[in-house]
């Protein structure tokens, strides 16, 4: 299964800057795998060390962070030598030591030649807890789900997955059937590893499904074993109420579905830290598309995806007939599945911040406002070939934006600064941006 990321990897490996690297993301996105796969590719030996309930590991760095004395150790309890430039040494479940966190300082100042890469499930959670942490001392990557591009090099082979990295939307239409068929089926599945490499071998979506369930609940168990016992009823119940949040027409977060009479001071705790684990997607209102847009953002509005557009139809119960009954998975669900779809996608493209707008009478709403740090771009998400846009269309006429963009089941269509992207290749909107 090939990841997108490990590109970023080898950059990583390749830098002159380069830093202990810690790679963040829910639990199972994958993360063990791309480490364990990129030393395995790119050095000669990997040294794999999991601090999940390692006493061993614990006792090594409570004395002190001498970095000469952790690699000595770290050397006897694997039985390798850790080589400069030649090893890769992975700390796997990290948070679960916190000095080890810490100790990525020392090893970026004194030890900068001992290539690090560092993982955990609730990374997130313990870089908010206070943990002593060496900002400015470490890189980051975030891993996400399979992206769609990243699904189709699974399932359907890799060259109709690069037809979307070219961007050659003239070979694409030809073989519009195939990529929306595809489409479908990715709705179903999702990007979470297991799940794509069982339907890739398999193509049972019943024991897909069964995965999910296992993901879910999974992620359910860590509410239980990892939040404070306070909150575990608020983080579920916020949980839950997620596809009733995604299937009304206007998808602002609402408390009140929550919890009848809900409000925020209730939740937040719970919404920051599903957040903090990686598991929900928090797109904020802004009140006006102004650079930088984080200056414009309404902290009181804010809408909520999850991280993947499978795990969203399992929680939601939606069976497999959606994928058989023509094209309505496209309109199943009021549209829900498709913007979280156009949401997942958009998280996969580094150096995007995503929020939504809307006007204070709530006349004119933009699913998406995207922005690479120079301008601020429109995004409208349909879930079908009908392009009426009346939002869009208000909102060009007020803030004459350079470039607006359209996703649907159209095809690839330039005019009058409107650009009509086909929903399965919402990858090439950086590319889109950029030129």
């Amino acid at each position: 299964m090939y990841r997108t990321a490990i590109e970023k990897l080898y950059d990583w490996k390749e830098s002159r800057y380069r830093k202990p690297l810690i790679i963040e993301g829910a639990r199972q996105v994958g993360k063990t795998w791309l480490m364990k796969e990129f030393g395995a590719n790119a050095y000669k030996d990997t040294v794999y060390i999991n601090f999940d309930s390692n006493d061993t590991m614990r006792a090594l760095f409570e004395p002190d962070l001498d970095t000469s004395r952790l690699i000595e150790g770290m050397e006897i309890y694997s039985g390798k030598k850790i080589i400069p430039g030649g090893t890769l040494l992975i700390l796997d479940e990290v948070q679960e030591v916190p000095k080890a966190l810490t100790s990525l300082k020392y090893f970026c100042e004194n030890m900068p030649q001992i290539h690090i890469m560092c993982a955990g499930s609730l990374l997130g959670i313990a870089l908010h807890e206070g943990t002593s942490f060496p900002v400015g001392k470490v890189d980051f990557l975030r891993l996400q789900p399979l992206s769609f591009r990243e699904f189709l090099m699974a399932t359907e082979g890799e060259r109709f997955a690069e037809l979307i990295e070219r961007k050659d939307f003239n070979m694409m239409k030809p073989f519009r059937g195939k990529y929306t068929d595809a489409l479908k089926r990715y709705y179903f599945v999702g990007g979470m590893p297991e799940a794509v490499q069982s339907f890739s071998e398999n193509r049972d979506y019943a024991e897909v499904r069964e995965i999910q369930k296992r993901i879910l609940n999974a992620y359910e168990q860590d509410f239980l074993k990892h939040a404070p016992l306070e909150i575990v009823p608020k983080i579920r119940m916020v949980w839950n109420s997620i596809p009733s949040q995604l299937a009304k027409e206007n998808r602002k977060f609402i408390y009140g579905l929550v919890r009848e009479g809900g409000r925020a001071k209730d939740f937040e705790t719970a919404i920051m830290w599903l957040s903090d684990c990686g598991l929900i997607h928090k797109i904020s209102r802004i009140n006006a598309p102004k650079l930088p847009l984080k200056a414009y953002e309404d902290l009181r509005a804010f809408k909520m995806y999850m991280l993947d557009v499978g795990l969203l139809g399992c929680m939601a119960g939606l069976g497999q007939r959606v994928l058989i009954d023509g094209s309505d998975v496209f309109t199943e669900f009021k549209g829900a599945l498709t913007e979280q779809y156009v949401c997942q996608q958009l998280k996969t493209l580094s150096g995007i911040d995503i929020y939504y707008y809307t006007n204070n009478r709530g006349a004119c709403e933009i699913d998406f406002v995207i922005s690479d740090g120079s301008r601020a771009i429109p995004v409208e998400v349909k879930a079908e070939i009908n392009l009426r846009a009346k939002s869009l269309k208000t909102y060009m006429e007020k803030f004459s934006p350079e470039i607006s963009i359209r996703i649907s089941m159209a095809d690839f269509k330039e005019s009058d600064g409107l650009t009509d992207v086909p929903l399965y290749a919402v990858e090439c909107v950086r590319e889109i941006m950029e030129e």
